[in-house]
């Protein structure tokens, strides 16, 4: 039998030659659930042998998506900034008519079954999740976004990080601030190592050098408040202290205001604090807090619409504007009002 030439062949060619039929290797190549995996493979290693051309198949119209978020984020930390992420996501697909599941999910969670069972046909996932993780998923061929984390070869929607982190830090300099720390998560979180990037390079720009002693990254192991709290005393202990502090989020600037207290300091007079989100507990300390708001229901929504408008054969990255927003954190006196 003569295999059928390139762009001739359909999808009852494949069918025949996998022995299967043609329902199944339509749902097979658009990754439909009710076949097993050896199946899906098989039928998948035919077409590509016989160089069918999967465009043929219509895609299939979105439904049903999953928000995935990694159990390290389902804090009460960290719910601050992920539940309003979620609730724009849940707006944006009530608007389109589209079923949203959520789930918090971390890598020894059988995953991929766990996806499997809730059949969706778009993943978003929000915040950090480990690269291994992300090739799982993919694996399972679904369109998927990142929210709040950037990985080459996928869509992604992010605020403007770097940005960001040099705003907050410019304004501690213009402040007159001599010696401004960095209190870090992580830096393997993308949104978190963009952050330094802007607090580093505000630092470059006013002619200051960047003295590693003056960045504090949280313990491994510990939660926000332990290890903030260990990472702002290192930076108090110092001969020569900070004097301002920029922290990579909310909650973490909250527990360095209360370790400067704690140490008999006063804020902004003696460590003038910003952090990084906008968080409703932003206006709860012992001063108001200076931050950078992020709009963070928009970055759900456009997720969303990237995930159901944005192109399927290429990864882009849409980026969300972020603005300084000035309290008593940094000023005395009359609050300098919103840049």
């Amino acid at each position: 039998m003569t295999t059928p030439g390139q762009g001739t062949v359909t999808v009852r060619d494949v069918a025949k030659a996998a022995g299967v039929s043609a329902g199944t290797i339509s749902r097979a190549l658009k990754n439909e659930p009710g076949m097993t995996e050896h199946t899906r493979q098989r039928v998948l290693s035919t077409a590509r042998a016989l160089g069918y051309d999967i465009s043929n198949l219509r895609t299939k119209r979105i439904r049903r998506l999953s928000f995935l978020l990694h159990h390290q984020h389902n804090t009460a930390s960290s719910s601050p900034f992920y539940s309003p992420v979620l609730h724009g996501a849940e707006e944006a697909c009530r608007k389109r008519g589209i079923v949203l599941s959520f789930m918090a999910v971390g890598p020894a969670d059988g995953l991929v079954e766990q996806i499997r069972r809730h059949a969706p046909d778009g993943i978003i996932c929000a915040g950090f999740f480990e690269p291994e993780t992300l090739r799982a998923l993919q694996g399972l061929g679904k369109h998927m976004v990142l929210v709040d984390m950037k990985l080459r070869g996928y869509s992604s929607v992010n605020p403007d990080n770097m940005m960001g982190g040099y705003l907050a830090t410019k304004h501690l300099i213009d402040l007159g601030r001599q010696r401004v720390g960095f209190i870090s998560g992580s830096l393997s979180h993308y949104s978190i190592r963009e952050r330094e990037r802007g607090y580093r390079q505000a630092l470059y720009d006013a002619g200051m050098l960047a003295d590693p002693r003056l960045e504090a990254i949280l313990p491994d192991g510990v939660d926000t408040e332990a290890g903030t709290m260990e990472a702002m005393q290192s930076l108090l202990s110092q001969p020569n202290p900070v004097d301002a502090v920029f922290c990579y989020n909310d909650s973490a600037a909250l527990v360095a205001m209360r370790c400067c207290l704690a140490a008999g300091l006063k804020v902004p007079h003696d460590v003038s604090i910003v952090g990084f989100d906008d968080i409703a507990n932003a206006m709860l300390g012992h001063r108001p807090l200076t931050t950078l708001s992020i709009d963070k229901a928009e970055l759900g929504r456009l997720g969303v619409e990237l995930l159901l408008d944005g192109p399927r054969d290429e990864a882009i990255e849409k980026i969300a504007p972020v603005r300084l927003v000035v309290r008593a954190s940094t000023v005395c006196g009359p609050p300098l009002g919103r840049r």
